[in-house]
């Protein structure tokens, strides 16, 4: 895969994780937890169908016997499914996204630190002119009265995701210890199913009694299928073409998307602070690329 087509991808499943907000907004009488327990357990139905026509029954027997860094990632998307819909039901979706964004930063971090990755300049100046733009978003809307509680809980993704990027990382390009050779060619894809199982079983006893209407389960299905299975195969697949900053900072495009989508289709229309901040971040990564892109040429 050139790295051409693997950042059209990974834009194409920003744009599909973007839709969550939006379609949330439209719900009738499910609300935070039963939210994140269907969106799940739609989410695991999904990756069960594909990833058993994908690896037959070799993937049940391959999930007992997976390697630390698939039970870890699992995890991570359990974290990542389960905190992003309850905040997002507590506060706006700009909100929510906003603080999600300085994901890019935390993954630079951690691959720096645990996977001793050098990041070159221009990397690092977009993450820097990313986080401006965040930050004065950030600002901007706490100062407008952003819910704590909902925006705590939102920080819990970036940091998710940064460890999970950071693991598949780890085991898309080999471990430095020998007796973890076998890592490298480990299938991480079982992972995401992982994450939907542990995601819905968590949220089941805290949704109960469970209220959802008819209308409800078809766009809670659409959440588990379109904007959660299919993107996170994909954003694990290419793992492996990416490096892990360069994929977190990518994903910075859900922010503007589904900020975009919240404003066109529920009626939030984000401020003034939120389009500057945006226009930096959007600035950031577009240089970004093009940089990259002229250096490989």
């Amino acid at each position: 895969m050139t790295h051409g087509r693997a950042v059209t991808l990974m834009i194409v499943v920003t744009l599909l994780w973007s839709i969550a907000g939006v379609v949330t907004r439209h719900l009738d009488a499910a609300r935070s937890f039963e939210v994140t327990f269907w969106r799940s357990l739609f989410n695991a139905l999904t990756l069960t169908v594909a990833l058993s026509a994908m690896r037959g029954a070799a993937l049940w027997s391959g999930l007992l016997r997976a390697p630390w860094p698939v039970w870890a990632s699992g995890l991570c998307w359990a974290t990542m499914f389960t905190a992003f819909m309850v905040a997002i039901t507590l506060t706006t979706v700009a909100n929510v996204l906003v603080t999600m964004a300085i994901g890019p930063l935390i993954t630079a971090l951690f691959a720096r630190i645990f996977l001793h990755h050098r990041l070159p300049a221009r990397t690092w100046i977009a993450i820097a002119v990313g986080g401006i733009g965040i930050a004065w978003m950030f600002g901007q809307e706490a100062g407008a009265g952003m819910s704590l509680t909902g925006t705590l809980i939102a920080l819990t993704v970036p940091l998710a995701a940064a460890t999970n990027w950071t693991v598949l990382q780890y085991t898309s390009h080999g471990p430095a210890d020998p007796d973890d050779a076998a890592v490298a060619t480990q299938d991480m894809l079982p992972a995401v199913l992982i994450g939907g199982l542990l995601s819905a079983a968590v949220a089941l006893p805290l949704a109960w009694p469970l209220q959802a209407s008819g209308h409800d389960l078809g766009l809670l299905g659409l959440l588990g299928a379109v904007q959660l299975a299919i993107p996170c195969l994909l954003a694990v697949r290419l793992t492996r073409e990416l490096p892990a900053p360069e994929i977190a900072l990518l994903g910075l495009l859900e922010v503007l998307f589904g900020v975009s989508w919240a404003w066109l289709g529920a009626g939030e229309r984000p401020g003034p602070s939120t389009l500057t901040g945006g226009a930096l971040v959007l600035g950031a990564l577009v240089v970004n690329e093009v940089l990259a892109l002229r250096l490989r040429r």
